[in-house]
């Protein structure tokens, strides 16, 4: 069954409620270029503070006397709430305009960071965090919506190579901004910087952004539908965070992984029967839409999962201090900066398929560069591999992301845009789950027998596991009082225990991303005929 948007071949109408194509304003109001910068330095809010964060933990943590597992709330509740609310937040967008819903997000996100600010207690830090996902989930697909709708085709993809970079840039920049801030102001300042940049964000929305709404589009909910795909989601990425811990072999585990298999197969059959579904399953139909959601899940997994052991790798064995790590990380933000709009230009050209293929061997060269780099690697080296990374990241971040919005119909564009977010929010963690139990496995079976070799003292079962624990992140399991001799010798086991276990991880990276190659060659250039004034095939 072939589901389809039609639009007559006689001259456009001129009805603005649906507008045969975006053409480019010449006022302020709905400006194409002025339109991406409002939505972008939203944007950069909600992506600056899924890494921002990471640094000022450590400072929350010793302020307000939280548990370790206090503070891994800090950023799970974060990615959770997001994860969630994402499609769902795309859904109103598509129903009340994706302005209202980008204000209200940037308004929501702002307000919540503010109140993290001035909490005295971690529950009230944890719980305004979880509002921060929210409203970023609302913030997000509203932007590409917002794009989707003011830009004409052919300038499609340069304005989400833009956007893009502004992501990337943002995420990796995190760290080093985070630094600075925890190291000369205070860890609040991390939470405080987003209310001056969300009342930026507000006024130029409020000023420049126009509503753009379709229309065939939705007048109802699929309630039912909401709450079962929140609740698989919820299940699935609740069981990936807490795998680690748990065990990926326990009942526990797989119990929330059968019911987030449960209420997906529940959704799917209750949106062939609703009248107006949350996601239309037609849209899965298109290979290459479908393929771009894959890719997204793929390019997270190996981008997000990697990464997250590098920092530890700067950090903790080559002993640089936040700011440190974060600038030896700048090759890499810097070809996602240079990168991101040049890929537009590309994709625009020659469709997605090559430089999504391309961009994907590059990053799985990288990655298998990056299984490579020992304990003494030079700065020179790393900033190689680093640069490869994010010169083949920025095709993917930006060919991924219109391929999905793009191959889906303008009324669809909001829902289209939290799938594309919910695929990266679930690769990420799915990455940093996977790769980090390849990691403890690989410490696990190699430290006892490093250990041993040194000639350093058994481990007594107590020290066993806070000892592997500790190698697993690169800190070397030092006791207060131990020889300088010994103390070495133990540094030395466990940074190259850290590396082998790094090395393995990067190398399954390495081959996600390769599979991911042979995933971009099904993508193809949206039809965007919604806006070229043709029809939209799903």
């Amino acid at each position: 069954m072939t589901s389809q948007t039609t639009v007559d071949k006689a001259p456009p109408s001129p009805d603005p409620a649906q507008p045969p194509g975006p053409t480019p304003s010449k006022g302020r109001r709905g400006h194409p270029w002025l339109t991406l910068f409002s939505v972008a330095i939203g944007v950069m809010m909600v992506a600056l503070d899924g890494t921002i964060v990471a640094i000022a933990n450590p400072a929350i943590k010793t302020d307000l006397g939280a548990s370790f597992a206090d503070v891994q709330w800090i950023t799970n509740g974060y990615f959770l709430a997001l994860a969630v609310a994402l499609i769902t937040a795309g859904k109103l967008g598509d129903r009340f305009g994706h302005r209202q819903t980008f204000l209200i997000g940037v308004t929501g996100f702002a307000a919540a960071s503010g109140a993290i600010g001035l909490s005295h207690s971690i529950s009230l830090v944890i719980t305004f965090r979880v509002l921060q996902g929210l409203f970023g989930a609302l913030l997000m697909p509203a932007a590409l919506g917002l794009l989707r709708a003011t830009f004409p085709a052919e300038k499609l993809n340069m304005a989400i190579g833009i956007w893009g970079m502004v992501i990337g840039a943002s995420t990796a920049g995190g760290p080093i901004l985070g630094g600075v801030l925890v190291e000369h102001v205070s860890w609040q300042s991390v939470f405080f910087i987003n209310v001056p940049v969300g009342v930026l964000a507000l006024v130029l929305g409020t000023l420049i952004l126009l509503d753009h709404r379709a229309a065939n589009a939705p007048r109802s909910f699929d309630i039912l539908g909401i709450v079962l795909l929140s609740v698989a989601m919820f299940a699935l990425v609740w069981a990936i965070i807490k795998a680690p811990e748990w065990g990926w072999g326990s009942g526990t585990t797989w119990l929330f992984m059968a019911a987030a298999v449960i209420c997906f197969g529940g959704f799917a059959y209750w949106e062939t029967k609703v009248r107006e579904p949350l996601v239309p399953l037609a849209l899965f139909r298109s290979v290459p839409l479908s393929a771009g959601v894959v890719l997204m899940v793929l390019m997270a997994i190996a981008f997000l999962g990697g990464l997250f052991f590098v920092t530890f790798y700067l950090q903790n064995v080559h002993g640089m201090s936040p700011i440190d790590a974060g600038l030896h990380l700048l090759p890499l933000t810097g070809m996602m900066i240079v990168g991101s709009p040049l890929a537009g230009l590309l994709i625009t050209k020659v469709g997605p398929r090559i430089p999504l293929a391309g961009g994907m061997v590059f990053t799985a060269v990288a990655m298998f560069g990056m299984s490579t780099l020992k304990t003494d690697t030079s700065s020179l080296t790393m900033s190689i591999w680093f640069a490869m990374l994010g010169f083949g990241l920025a095709p993917v971040m930006v060919g991924a992301t219109e391929v999905i919005v793009g191959n889906a119909p303008m009324e669809l564009s909001g829902v289209a845009g939290g799938i594309q977010q919910s695929a990266m929010q679930i690769g990420g963690s799915l990455g940093t789950a996977v790769l980090g139990a390849v990691m403890a496995s690989k410490v696990s079976s190699d430290l006892p027998g490093n250990w041993a070799a040194a000639g350093l003292p058994p481990l007594t079962a107590a020290q066993s596991g806070p000892a592997t624990e500790a190698v697993q992140v690169g800190v070397a399991p030092v006791s207060p009082g131990l020889p300088p001799a010994v103390a070495e010798q133990i540094t030395t086991v466990a940074h190259d225990t850290f590396m082998s276990g790094m090395s393995l991880a990067s190398l399954v990276a390495a081959g996600v991303a390769a599979v991911a190659v042979l995933v971009a060659l099904l993508t193809k250039r949206g039809d965007n005929a919604d806006a070229a004034g043709g029809g939209v095939h799903i």
